[in-house]
């Protein structure tokens, strides 16, 4: 750094707020011949020695529980830009949604000195947002909640009662759920929503109905198989993600039935996967991508002091050909 205001026929100070995030109190054009210097005499600021001096070393930590998952990667996505844009730069871990992995990934995240944090696998039961909350960390929760935490989510009640009011409007009366992970808020709601959707319509599920089988195509097909196994299959089945959607698909195929004329299928999240299907899916939509950034930019605010209150984004139903004839 000396080296570079020696050349620039500066202060070492002025180098030093020239070559940082914020630039202030520098004028334009010293800041452009600093910059030019540094990288011609191939100087690079020490990321880590800022954050000491500092206190703020402009890392954001993100857990998913996996980025093969459309939907978590489209959230990191759109987080991952808004941070970019904010001079910020993310670190990501998959915890596969097990709790000994979570843990030795939000150390390990932490001891890289991080601003705060994005949770997008967060439990019932999981002690990670009361261990930041503790420590003084700032953090958020993304696509799950947990009571008493800042989150940026889906109303997931709400989008399970669309789901439901769907299939009743079509004249399903006997349904199946497959219901996800129930430890996690995406997979409870969502299935709280519906089942009381048809409760109060005079048509409740039976337990049986209704099967806990994690998320992804595999757990969607198994669940999908249990169903269509039961002494009266279901003419419609509810899955609280579209990629289990895709699993229930081939589990209603091997039975020799048809998607809609047969057995209705509705999904949640409305990836783009889901409009490309070859018979495409009916699925709850959910702004993906608004998440993530509202995720960051509370969790900015955080970071400065400032207030913020959870968000609930409206979750809104697109009919498509696994339930309907003819759609827009």
């Amino acid at each position: 750094m000396a080296t570079v205001a020696r050349h620039a026929q500066v202060h070492v100070s002025t180098v030093s707020r020239a070559l940082s995030e914020d630039p202030s109190g520098v004028g334009t054009d010293t800041v452009r011949r600093v910059r030019e210097l540094a990288a011609m005499l191939g100087y690079h600021r020490d990321v880590g020695a800022a954050a000491l001096r500092t206190g703020n070393s402009r890392l954001i930590g993100v857990l998913v529980p996996r980025l093969t998952d459309l939907v978590l990667a489209t959230i990191y996505e759109s987080i991952d830009a808004a941070a970019g844009t904010a001079g910020y730069t993310t670190v990501v871990s998959n915890t596969l949604d097990d709790p000994a992995r979570r843990r030795s990934r939000l150390d390990a995240l932490l001891s890289r000195r991080l601003d705060g944090v994005i949770i997008g696998d967060s439990h019932i039961g999981d002690t990670a947002a009361f261990e930041l909350q503790q420590r003084g960390v700032p953090y958020v929760l993304v696509m799950r909640k947990l009571e008493g935490h800042l989150s940026v989510t889906t109303d997931d009640q709400l989008g399970g009662r669309l789901a439901a009011e769907h299939l009743l409007s079509l004249g399903h009366q006997r349904v199946g759920v497959i219901a996800g992970d129930l430890l996690a808020s995406t997979g409870l709601q969502r299935t709280q929503g519906f089942r009381t959707a048809f409760e109060a319509a005079g048509y409740p599920i039976n337990d049986h109905y209704v099967v806990n089988s994690g998320f992804g195509a595999r757990a969607g097909r198994l669940a999908g198989d249990q169903l269509m196994s039961l002494p009266h299959p279901p003419s419609a089945i509810f899955a609280v993600d579209d990629l289990t959607a895709v699993g229930a698909m081939g589990a209603i195929r091997a039975v020799g039935k048809q998607l809609r004329e047969d057995v209705a299928l509705v999904g949640y999240n409305d990836v783009d996967l889901a409009a490309n299907l070859p018979v495409p899916l009916t699925s709850v939509r959910s702004a993906l991508t608004e998440m993530g950034q509202l995720s960051f930019a509370a969790l900015q605010r955080r970071i400065n002091g400032e207030e913020t209150e959870s968000v609930l984004l409206k979750p809104v139903l697109i009919p498509r050909a696994t339930t309907v004839e003819r759609w827009e």
